[in-house]
Parts: structure tokens; C-alpha cells; sequence
């Protein structure tokens, strides 16, 4: 029987938890200025030479005078929001980096704005010029404004958002973030994860050992960082000291959780794939799904850039063919970062079909043709079905999957049956 959960102990971690997120964050979501009128745009040309697609990137005019905007107004869920129906709204926002937050100095760490948007179509300006696009479903980017900040370093930030058809638009999170880039110091925001982590750990399957965590953030001497910052020479370090050993004791705690279950242990490994599920027509045009699918392969792109360790996958050889008749230079790029081992094709089928109506002929065309453009194409055979969101599985699906030279199947729909319920979320089946 599980132990109760002390509400004593989680309200103080979760307290510790927010005040080391506090050195490094700030939420600046009622900062922005806003505009319903549109702004003109402008063209910047990237690289010399007569101007093409990829070449030409386009600039907003941008200006410190908000005289004629107004601060937008958060609604009840504390989101900025706006009318639906294809409406443009403008958010603008200038940033001052300051000597420390909190007392904790800044000088070096790297600054992200973090944002989630409810819209159909949105872009991001620095500086005047344009960094980011995104839509429904790319929706979520980390902003990189600096990679190495110094103090009084400043930033004009503009979002042009386009409210949804069917709903009204909303930006929904707007965070500036300071990292550290080496991780052999992190910031307190990376510490603060780590024990939130821990934390949520230790809640659900062992609260018996909250009392010990507790114990251990107890003995955070918050007064260090304020010395730090008051005598920068003297103290420089010694908070960092903390969160070290602050670390290490949370690594004492993973060593006697449960064997089965321990985070760092080595017998067991989670790997993270990053994907964008797009569906081919849903609530939109099917114009809208090939920019969509531009837009959602380019953003991928540009993060493996920050992050090289990140590996992305991507289904539906549809959207592949599309993009190389289109925008074959999109396409070369995907096929470079294919042989770098930073994308995954995992096209089996043709598109990812509804699997309750068609006929046993139309799952082996799906097959058929979704096989031999990745082969012809990416140079081998993909061995995964990648059917996240389509409904019905027929029991005869494995017979067709090995013929075509597939060996896994993935979705998530097995386990949105609410009558007849299946068994398993990972087996094997016998063709």
C-alpha cells in the first residue's frame, strides 16, 4: 500500500522549486504591446546576388515609440486572446537584459523566449527581421535571442499571429528564459527541473521518501546568492557551489529508490524522437497542409542547429514527394540531415490512412507505394508503420506488414477503445 503524500512536504519542494526558476525566468506575457492594424512589410535579402526564395527573408519596421499601441489586456485563463476568423494581431515587445534577477548575475548565460500561440499563423521578428514561423501545431518555440547575454543587451521582439477560422486566437505562454551552455554548470532552472522531476517521482510511487527531499532542499542557504550578488568578486561561485552539492544529493536519493524503478539507472533507457503529426485534411484546406508541412520540416531544421543531438522523424512519403517537386531545396536538406542520422523516415504507408473502411487492396497500395518512394528516395526500406491517430486494426495487419519489409507498428489509438479494451500497449504479433 502506497503512503500518503505529506501536502507539508510538497508545498515546501515546490516552493524551493520556484525560487531557483525565479533567478533564470520571467514571465513577460503582461509586457506586450499590441496592434489589431496590420504592419508593412519589407524584404531583406540574405546573400548577395539576384534574390530567391530561400534568399529573402522578410523585415518588419520596428521602433521603440508605443504610442500608438496598447498594452494587451490578459483574459481570465491569463492568455492574450483575440477574435477568430483570420484576424491579424501584432505584439510587440523591447527587452533590457538586466545586471542579475534575484541577485543572480546573468552575465554569459544564454537567453531563449519560450512561447505557446493559438493561432494559424504566426511569425517572430528580432530586431526587424524574421527568426521564426509557425502555425496550429508549431506552436510551442524556444526563441533564441542570445546566445551569450551581457547586461543591458537590448531586443526589439514583434509576433504577428493570425487567429484560427473556427476559434478565436490566443498567445497562451510567454517566458524569457536564461540558460547556461555548459552542463557542467548548470543554471538553478536546470537544477529546479531536476527536482521536479524528483519530486513528481517520489509523489506517485514512493512518498514514503518525500520527508527526504524535503530534508535536503532545507538545507539550500538562499543568502548565498544574495551575498554573491552584493560581493561579486569575493563570493563569485560559491552558489554554484550549492547547486552542485545540491545535485549530488539528489543523485544519492536516485541511488536507493527502488532497483526497478531508479532514474539514472542503467539498465533500462527511454529515447526521445522529436515529431509533428500532421493530418492531411482535418479543420483546413488541403493548401494548408502542405504549408504547414513547409513550414513544421524548416522549423525542425533550424533547431537541429541549436540542438545536434536532436532526432526527428517524420511519416507520410506524400508530404515528401510534395516538398521535392516544390521546394527541392527543402528536400535536399532533409535528405543531408537523413545521411547525418538526425532524421528518421517512418513512411510505410503512402499516408497514414483510416484503417476501419478500406479494402485489403487499398492497405497494399498504401504499402506499395509508400515503400518504393522511400526506397527509391532515402535508399532503404522503412520498417515502421506510423499510424499514431487512425482509428481500426484489422487482424490481419501483420500479414501485410512483413510482406512489405516492416517489422514495427506504432499508434496510440489501441487504447482510446472504451468497450472492448486491449491488453497491451507494447507486444508481438505472429504473421
Amino acid at each position: 500500500m502506497t503512503s500518503p503524500v505529506s501536502q507539508a512536504n510538497t508545498k515546501f519542494i515546490s516552493e524551493a522549486i520556484e525560487k531557483l526558476r525565479s533567478y533564470v525566468r520571467v514571465n513577460n506575457l503582461p509586457s506586450w504591446q499590441c496592434k489589431t492594424a496590420d504592419l508593412p512589410f519589407g524584404f531583406a535579402v540574405a546573400c548577395g546576388g539576384k534574390p530567391s526564395r530561400s534568399a529573402v527573408s522578410p523585415v518588419v519596421d520596428v521602433s521603440t515609440d508605443f504610442s500608438q499601441w496598447n498594452l494587451a489586456q490578459l483574459n481570465a485563463k491569463e492568455h492574450i486572446a483575440w477574435a477568430g476568423g483570420q484576424k491579424v494581431l501584432w505584439l510587440m515587445q523591447q527587452l533590457v537584459v538586466p545586471q542579475n534577477l534575484q541577485g543572480y548575475p546573468l552575465q554569459g548565460l544564454s537567453l531563449r523566449l519560450s512561447l505557446v500561440w493559438w493561432a494559424d499563423s504566426a511569425q517572430v521578428y528580432v530586431n526587424g527581421k524574421l527568426v521564426l514561423e509557425g502555425d496550429l501545431f508549431d506552436c510551442s518555440p524556444r526563441v533564441l535571442l542570445s546566445p551569450a547575454v551581457t547586461p543591458g543587451d537590448e531586443f526589439i521582439v514583434a509576433l504577428r499571429l493570425v487567429s484560427p477560422s473556427h476559434c478565436d486566437g490566443a498567445l497562451v505562454k510567454s517566458l524569457l528564459i536564461y540558460e547556461s551552455t555548459d552542463e557542467n554548470n548548470p543554471d538553478p532552472g536546470f537544477v529546479a527541473d531536476e527536482l521536479a522531476l524528483m519530486q513528481r517521482y517520489l509523489e506517485t510511487f514512493e512518498p514514503e521518501k518525500l520527508e527526504n527531499l524535503a530534508a535536503i532542499v532545507a538545507e539550500i542557504d538562499w543568502e548565498t546568492n544574495r551575498r554573491g550578488a552584493e560581493n561579486a568578486e569575493g563570493e563569485k561561485g560559491e552558489f554554484e557551489n550549492l547547486l552542485f552539492a545540491l545535485r549530488g544529493k539528489l543523485l544519492e536519493i536516485n541511488n536507493y529508490l527502488r532497483p526497478s524503478a531508479s532514474i539514472c539507472g542503467s539498465k533500462s533507457k527511454i529515447h526521445l524522437l522529436g515529431h509533428a503529426h500532421l493530418d492531411l485534411a482535418w479543420l483546413w484546406r488541403v493548401s494548408e497542409t502542405w504549408k504547414a508541412a513547409q513550414s513544421t520540416f524548416e522549423s525542425v531544421l533550424k533547431l537541429s542547429q541549436d540542438f545536434p543531438e536532436l532526432i526527428f522523424c517524420h511519416s507520410s512519403p506524400v508530404l515528401y514527394a510534395w516538398i521535392e517537386e516544390h521546394r527541392p531545396d527543402l528536400f535536399d536538406a532533409i535528405q543531408q540531415a537523413l545521411k547525418t542520422g538526425r532524421w528518421e523516415v517512418v513512411g510505410g504507408f503512402w499516408v497514414e490512412p483510416d484503417l476501419n473502411l478500406i479494402a485489403g487492396e487499398s492497405i497494399v497500395r498504401q504499402l506499395l507505394y509508400g515503400q518504393r518512394y522511400v526506397l527509391e528516395k532515402f535508399g532503404k526500406l522503412s520498417c515502421v508503420v506510423w499510424v499514431p491517430d487512425s482509428f481500426g486494426f484489422c487482424a490481419t495487419l501483420p500479414q501485410f506488414f512483413t510482406s512489405a519489409g516492416v517489422e514495427y507498428f506504432v499508434t496510440q489509438k489501441l487504447r482510446w477503445n472504451d468497450t472492448t479494451k486491449f491488453d497491451y500497449g507494447a507486444f508481438g504479433a505472429i504473421a
